[in-house]
């Protein structure tokens, strides 16, 4: 089996462990939008433990980290590489089952939503260094990259490459911040 196929079949399988609940969980988990709340709360404890002014800076850089990795994922590499997504892929069809009519756009490769969460929650773990609060930002990471294949509107192999894209920004904006901003701290 090669490399594409074994992509397909792992997704065939994610995507056809349904329940109702989790039609329903994965949907909102997905949706940008319900994670506000979270966005707020890293504000708030940027801006208690580093002031306000720094932590202004460091939003800035974390702002940066999710916008370019959107940008390279969905500006760039998509449609460089225009690898459709399980949705729309003619050899699965009839094998991938959408929640709410939701298909995604055409190309996948690679996970816009796992290069964003990974960037943001990779760069902020490295600005914060707690431990719980790794495993915490990283816990969100695993449910949207999960929620993307179980909705099937990305491969696993669109999930790595898009954790691969957001761990490289994430790692280039820290060692920027590091020198100028966080040196002091």
């Amino acid at each position: 089996m090669d490399i594409i196929a074994l992509d397909q079949a792992l997704e065939v399988a994610i995507n056809g462990c349904r329940a109702q609940w989790a039609d329903t969980f994965f949907w909102y988990v997905s949706q940008s939008y319900v994670w506000i709340p979270l966005y707020a709360l890293i504000i708030a404890l940027l801006c208690m433990r580093f002031g306000w002014r720094k932590a202004a800076i460091l939003t800035l850089a974390l702002i940066a980290a999710a916008g370019l990795s959107d940008w390279v994922s969905s500006g760039l590499i998509k449609p460089a590489v225009c690898r459709w997504r399980p949705t729309h892929e003619p050899l699965l069809s009839g094998l991938i089952q959408v929640v709410n009519h939701y298909a995604g756009g055409r190309f996948g490769f690679v996970s816009s939503h796992a290069a964003n969460t990974m960037s943001l929650a990779l760069l902020f773990s490295l600005i914060w260094r707690k431990q719980w609060v790794t495993s915490l930002m990283m816990i969100w990471v695993t449910l949207n990259c999960y929620s993307r294949m179980y909705l099937g509107v990305h491969y696993p192999g669109d999930i790595l490459g898009g954790l691969l894209l957001g761990t490289l920004i994430a790692l280039s904006i820290y060692c920027l911040i590091s020198k100028c901003v966080l040196k002091h701290s």
